[in-house]
């Protein structure tokens, strides 16, 4: 995949609702309603600095562990990002380290023979790179404009995409009997280049995300389709709420 040429500028999302400290419990599930993993997102915020973390433990053993830096002071801006994935679900274990302020980036990852490889080489890194940082965004973009974003893809050989973004529209959920709204945001890679125009030919061009986020005052993250590693399934994340035990008598504890 290629840095490809758009119509949307590069620009960081301006803050309009700033992060603080957060823990959330998620689940991941195949389309179909099957769980296969148990996740946390967690963050902590200090000053205008955030940490960002969210975790998922796989039922074989498996994890995926991504964690980023980034500052809200007027605009959302990448600091560093490293991402962990190993165990059987995924193709290949990969380790990926980005220090948004070098532009350097290090990719350590099994190849087709399960040998180690490194990859470490400089990347331009845009100003909108959003690794780890894609929820976050999207409770601050206008849901009536078209977004575009960047993101440096998690492969041997690391390289920039180009993700654009736009609202189809509010959905209608529920809690408890409560009916509400969320936005349903699609995001689309684009691939520029020689390489967008075959990527459809043979079968690479990666499928759309969703994410749907609630608005108002305080716009929270409902839930996403989407996929974890490049050629993967999609998967679907969602909340899930404690279940607490029961004893003897039938009260929760």
């Amino acid at each position: 995949m290629l840095l490809g040429s758009v119509l949307l500028v590069a620009a960081p999302v301006a803050v309009r609702h700033t992060e603080g400290v957060v823990h959330g419990f998620l689940v991941l599930r195949t389309l179909d309603g099957m769980p296969i993993a148990d996740g946390d997102l967690t963050q902590v915020a200090r000053g205008t600095r955030v940490t960002s973390r969210l975790v998922f433990h796989f039922k074989d053993g498996s994890s995926h562990d991504e964690t980023a830096v980034f500052s809200q002071r007027n605009v959302f801006r990448l600091i560093s990002y490293h991402l962990v994935q190993k165990g059987p679900t995924f193709p290949r274990s990969i380790d990926m380290s980005i220090n948004a302020g070098s532009d350097d980036v290090a990719v350590r990852y099994t190849d087709d023979d399960g040998k180690q490889k490194e990859e470490s080489k400089r990347v331009e890194m845009p100003p909108d790179v959003a690794n780890g940082l894609i929820l976050t965004l999207l409770k601050n973009v206008a849901p009536s404009s078209s977004t575009s974003l960047s993101y440096v893809a998690a492969t041997p050989k690391p390289r920039v995409v180009k993700l654009n973004v736009t609202a189809s529209g509010e959905e209608r959920f529920a809690t408890g009997g409560e009916s509400r709204k969320a936005t349903h945001y699609v995001l689309k890679d684009d691939i520029g280049g020689l390489s967008g125009l075959v990527a459809p030919l043979l079968g690479k061009q990666p499928p759309d995300s969703h994410v749907w986020v609630l608005g108002g005052d305080a716009p929270t993250f409902v839930k996403s389709e989407q996929t974890l590693y490049l050629g993967g399934p999609v998967w679907r994340i969602e909340l899930v709420s404690p279940v607490w035990p029961r004893s003897a008598d039938g009260a929760t504890r």
